[in-house]
């Protein structure tokens, strides 16, 4: 499995919401290219100073995707694409 760290900002398409209302993506846009996931995926809430992050490991079935939010869900960065 191959990793790409990418670290840039992508425009979330579409978002489904958890049992508790927590917004998760869907599908995602990056370099023209729209993404859908399959599921809700892994998610974590860290703490770097007084910022709070999500990180969220989404699949589209083929390849495996890490994104973080601000966790205000407004702005979303792809870290990583595995495949």
């Amino acid at each position: 499995m191959t990793k790409t760290i990418i670290n840039k900002e992508v425009t979330v398409t579409a978002v489904g919401f958890k049992k508790n209302l927590a917004a998760y993506p869907r599908a995602m846009e990056f370099e023209g290219k729209t993404y859908d996931f399959i599921d809700q995926g892994l998610s974590c809430v860290i703490r770097h100073g007084g910022r709070l992050s999500q990180i969220l490991s989404l699949t589209d079935g083929s390849r495996q995707f890490r994104l973080r939010s601000d966790n205000h869900g407004g702005v979303w960065t792809l870290l990583t694409i595995s495949a």
